[in-house]
C-alpha cells in the first residue's frame, strides 16, 4: 500500500494520469516511464530560451551573435534572423551576464565597411534558465529584455548607478577629443577626476550589494566594486555580509578564490615565487633578482594601454637601472603570438628580461598572482617583498625616487 501511494504521488507530480494495472510488469513500466517524464521536466527548467523579435529594428538585421564567459570558458554562439525574429537555447549553470551583437544587411553601394558600435548594435543581456523575450521598435542597443528576473536586477543596478555612469561617459568624450588633439598635458589633468569618479562608483556598488545581498546579481556588483585589483582588506569584510548560500554559487568561489590571492600578493607580501621561460625558451626564475629593486611588468603586445605606458616603464628603467632597479616582463600573449611578442619587445625598446608561456589570460605567472586585467604590476624589493602595485605613469617615478634618494 505504501509502495503504491508513492506511485500515485509521483504520478501527479510528472503531470500524467494513470488506470493502474496490479499487473507487475505494467507497475515497472510505470516507474520508468514516470522516472524518465521527471528527468525530462527537470531538464527542461534548467535551459533558457531566449526569442528575439528585431522586425522594426531601423536597418535589416540578418544575424544576432551571443556571447558570454563564464568559469574561465568563453562561449560563442549565433542565429540567423528569419522574418526579423531569431530564437536561442541553451543552459548556464547561473545568471551570467552575456552581449548580444547585431549583424546587418550589407549596404553593397556603400564602399566604406560600417564598423561595430556598442551604442547601436550591441546589448548586453543577463542570461539565467527560462523564456526571456527580447524586443526593439529602433536600435537594436535598445532592445527591451522580458522574461528574465537577473536582467531586471541588472537594469535597476544601471538606473542605480546612472548618474556616476553618465558623469563618466562625458569625462571619456572629453578625454578622447584632447587624445584626437595629442593633448598629453590636458589628458593629465583629467586623472584626479577618473579617480574621484572611480570612487563614487564603488561607493554606489557597495551600497547595492549591503541593500540587495540575495539579488541573483549581487555578485556582478560585488565584482564591479572589488575591482581588478583586489585590496583583501577593503572588499573581504563586505564580501563576508553576501549570504554563505550566494557564496558558495561558482561566481562566489571565484571571488573567494580572487580574495585568497589577494591576501598572498598584498603589499608587504612575501612575492610569489615563479620560473618562466624567456624569449629563448631559457627558464628564468623569480629568485634569480633578489638583491635589485624589480617591477614585475604584466603586458602583452595586443594591449593598447600597455603599449601606451611602456615609454614610462622605459624611462624609468633608464633611469634607475643604475642605482638597483629592473624590470621583468611577464607577457599574455596568445599561443601564436610569439613573433608579435617578439616585434614589440624590439619596437617599444624593451631591453630587460621578457618571459612567457604564450597562455593568453591563463598565463601561469598572471593566474598566481590573479592578473584579470592588463596593464598591472608588482614593484618588489630586493629582499623579495611586495613594495608596490599597479604603479604607473607619475607614481612609479615617485616610488622610485622615493627609493632612491
Amino acid at each position: 500500500m505504501v509502495k503504491w501511494k508513492r506511485l500515485k504521488q509521483l504520478s501527479k507530480y510528472a503531470g500524467i494520469q494513470y488506470i493502474y494495472s496490479l499487473n507487475i510488469n505494467a507497475m515497472k513500466k510505470f516507474i520508468v516511464l514516470s522516472l524518465v517524464l521527471l528527468a525530462t521536466a527537470a531538464q527542461s527548467q534548467k535551459q533558457y530560451t531566449l526569442s528575439g523579435d528585431v522586425s522594426k529594428v531601423k536597418e535589416t538585421v540578418t544575424k544576432v551573435y551571443l556571447s558570454y564567459y563564464f568559469n574561465g570558458v568563453s562561449t560563442q554562439d549565433s542565429a540567423v534572423v528569419t522574418e526579423g525574429k531569431f530564437v536561442f537555447k541553451g543552459m548556464v549553470a547561473e545568471p551570467i551576464l552575456g552581449n548580444l551583437r547585431a549583424a546587418y544587411k550589407v549596404d553593397t553601394s556603400v564602399k566604406t565597411k560600417r564598423m561595430v558600435s556598442y551604442k547601436k548594435d550591441v546589448t548586453p543581456i543577463y542570461l539565467e534558465n527560462s523564456a526571456i523575450q527580447l524586443s526593439s521598435i529602433d536600435s537594436f542597443a535598445n532592445a527591451t529584455i522580458k522574461g528574465s528576473k537577473s536582467h531586471l536586477e541588472y537594469n535597476k543596478l544601471k538606473a542605480f548607478t546612472k548618474p556616476v555612469s553618465d558623469k563618466m561617459e562625458a569625462l571619456n568624450t572629453t578625454y578622447s577629443e584632447l587624445y584626437k588633439k595629442k593633448d598629453e598635458a590636458g589628458m593629465k589633468k583629467l586623472d584626479a577626476d577618473y579617480e574621484n569618479l572611480d570612487a563614487e562608483m564603488k561607493a554606489k556598488q557597495k551600497e547595492y550589494v549591503l541593500s540587495n545581498l540575495n539579488s541573483p546579481i549581487v555578485m556582478y556588483a560585488f565584482g564591479n566594486f572589488a575591482g581588478y585589483s583586489i585590496n583583501a582588506d577593503e572588499v573581504e569584510p563586505l564580501f563576508l555580509k553576501i549570504p554563505l548560500a550566494v557564496r558558495s554559487s561558482m561566481k562566489g568561489k571565484e571571488m573567494a578564490g580572487k580574495i585568497e590571492i589577494a591576501k598572498k600578493t598584498g603589499i608587504g607580501k612575501p612575492a610569489i615565487q615563479f620560473t618562466q621561460n624567456d624569449t629563448a625558451g631559457i627558464p628564468v626564475t623569480l629568485a634569480s633578482f633578489k638583491g635589485k629593486y624589480v617591477l614585475v611588468d604584466f603586458w602583452a603586445s595586443w594591449c593598447g594601454p600597455c603599449r601606451q605606458e611602456n615609454p614610462n616603464v622605459v624611462a624609468a628603467f633608464n633611469k634607475y637601472s643604475p642605482k638597483g632597479f629592473t624590470v621583468l616582463g611577464v607577457s599574455l600573449d596568445q599561443p601564436t603570438g610569439k613573433e608579435k611578442w617578439m616585434e614589440a619587445i624590439h619596437k617599444d625598446n624593451l631591453t630587460w628580461t621578457q618571459v612567457s608561456d604564450l597562455k593568453y589570460w591563463k598565463n601561469e605567472v598572471a593566474v598566481m598572482y590573479g592578473v584579470n586585467a592588463i596593464p598591472q604590476n608588482y614593484l618588489i624589493d630586493a629582499q623579495g617583498i611586495i613594495i608596490g602595485k599597479d604603479l604607473r605613469g607619475d607614481a612609479l617615478n615617485a616610488k622610485l625616487a622615493e627609493l632612491f634618494k
